[in-house]
C-alpha cells in the first residue's frame, strides 16, 4: 500500500539533526545540517513535511482507506505542517525538537487509524448486508 513512510523519514532525522549538529559535527557525522546549513535542512524539513502530508492521503484518495484515516491524515498532517513551518521560521529554541518527537506521534496515530477505519468500514458493509437480507427476505414472502 503506498503511504508516508518513505517521505517521513527525512523532517524526522533532520529534526533530530538540527537539535544534535553539534555532536554530528564533533563526530564527523556528514548530517544534513553540518554539510548543508540549519536554513537549508530547515527549508528541505518543509518541503518534505509537505510531501509527507501529500502521500499521507495516498491510501485514502486510492481507496485503500475511508474517512476516518482520511480525517486522522488530514488532522495530524496539519499539525506536522505547522510545526514544519515553526522550525523554518523560528531562528533557535524547542522546535526542531517539537516536531522530532510529534513526528513519532504521528506515524503512530496514521497507522493506528488503518485498523479502526477498517473496523468502521467493515462495521458499515456488515450492517448493509444485514438490511439486504432482511429485505430480500420480506420480498420473498
Amino acid at each position: 500500500m503506498p503511504g508516508p513512510s518513505p517521505v517521513w523519514t527525512p523532517p524526522h532525522f533532520w529534526a533530530l539533526a538540527l537539535e544534535r549538529s553539534a555532536d554530528y559535527a564533533r563526530a564527523g557525522v556528514p548530517a544534513l545540517p553540518v554539510v548543508a546549513g540549519r536554513e537549508e535542512t530547515k527549508r528541505r524539513i518543509l518541503r518534505y513535511s509537505l510531501l509527507l502530508v501529500m502521500s499521507s492521503a495516498l491510501p485514502w484518495a486510492l481507496g485503500y482507506a475511508g474517512a476516518v484515516y482520511a480525517a486522522a491524515a488530514a488532522l495530524l498532517g496539519i499539525a506536522f505542517l505547522g510545526l514544519a513551518i515553526k522550525v523554518r521560521t523560528t531562528v533557535e529554541g524547542p522546535r526542531a525538537r517539537q516536531l522530532f518527537a510529534f513526528s513519532i506521534f504521528y506515524l503512530f496515530a496514521l497507522f493506528a487509524s488503518l485498523p479502526v477505519d477498517q473496523a468502521v468500514r467493515s462495521e458499515r458493509v456488515a450492517s448493509a448486508e444485514v438490511e439486504t437480507a432482511a429485505a430480500l427476505n420480506t420480498v420473498s414472502r
